[in-house]
């Protein structure tokens, strides 16, 4: 499988992915950054080889040609979102609001997508250990679905 069509089924699969689908709706990147900064950050490492920023660019999804220099925008726009949400994070931190029992709800959440991502590399060999399996893990899916969902509506929380 050629590089390009490698990449461009692991995109089309992440960004369709139903809980990915939540949570872009929900932070601070737009689909293009966060297609932009995955193509940035995985693609040489399913290369294996050093890419130039004119080769990532034609790796977006998209079918018109993009620039380097548009790529390049759109990566660094991303990356900036990415450093505002983490000091966002640190704020709140060094100002106690982690103390607090309001974001009980998002740490538990945090721990079930771990397990999630987790239970998605542990898939065993057995053809019917892997069939209870994934339905094991569409149960635990459609789980976080309910709970992002309902933690990403502002009028359901007290922060």
């Amino acid at each position: 499988m050629k590089l390009k069509e490698g990449i461009t089924a692991w995109l089309n699969s992440a960004l369709n992915d139903p809980v990915t689908k939540i949570l872009l709706k929900n932070c601070q990147l737009t689909k293009i950054q966060l297609e932009t900064l995955l193509i940035d950050i995985l693609a040489e490492n399913i290369s294996n080889k050093q890419l130039k920023y004119d080769e990532k660019a034609k790796l977006r999804l998209t079918k018109s040609k993009i620039s380097r220099g548009s790529f390049n925008r759109t990566l660094s726009q991303s990356k900036e979102n990415v450093i505002k949400s983490i000091y966002t994070i640190l704020l709140l931190g060094y100002l106690g609001v982690f103390e607090s029992s309001t974001l009980d709800p998002y740490l538990e959440i945090a721990n079930k997508l771990k397990d999630y991502v987790e239970a998605h590399q542990d898939i065993p060999g057995k053809q019917e250990e892997t069939e209870k399996y994934v339905k094991m893990l569409e149960i635990v899916r459609e789980e976080l679905e309910t709970s992002l969902k309902r933690l990403s509506n502002p009028s359901n929380q007290s922060l």
